[in-house]
């Protein structure tokens, strides 16, 4: 169990860490909102290059969930859907690949916002 929380928390941390340096020594030129962008395509262009899989290997969890993981499972499921459907599979394919988790957040997302009220 160990062998793999370990890995995961040091892959997902380090992760992180970029993020945070990102933030505290880019203030105020790179927002939150940059950080996001940068991740979701730094995890579509090295999953494209092959360089992210051994990310996931190592770290599990710790490189699937944060937001370059989504980039990667997006430049995944493109490849696939190109290889299956050709070019319109380069759209679709990422879009099958990540449709659970966009439908997950969606939902919650919303489920969130009934339940709470927002300060205004």
């Amino acid at each position: 169990m160990f062998t793999m929380i370990i890995p995961a928390f040091i892959v997902g941390g380090l992760i992180c860490v970029i993020g945070q340096l990102l933030m505290d020594l880019t203030k105020p030129q790179i927002t939150p909102a940059h950080i996001l962008v940068i991740f979701v395509t730094g995890g579509v262009l090295l999953g494209a290059l092959g360089w992210y899989e051994p990310l996931v290997k190592m770290g599990g969890a710790g490189a699937t969930i944060p937001l370059s993981g989504f980039g990667y499972l997006l430049a995944n499921g493109a490849m696939q859907g190109v290889n299956e459907n050709g070019f319109l599979g380069a759209i679709s394919g990422g879009v099958q690949a990540a449709a659970v988790g966009i439908a997950g957040a969606v939902l919650f997302g919303y489920l969130t916002a009934l339940i709470f009220n927002p300060k205004g």
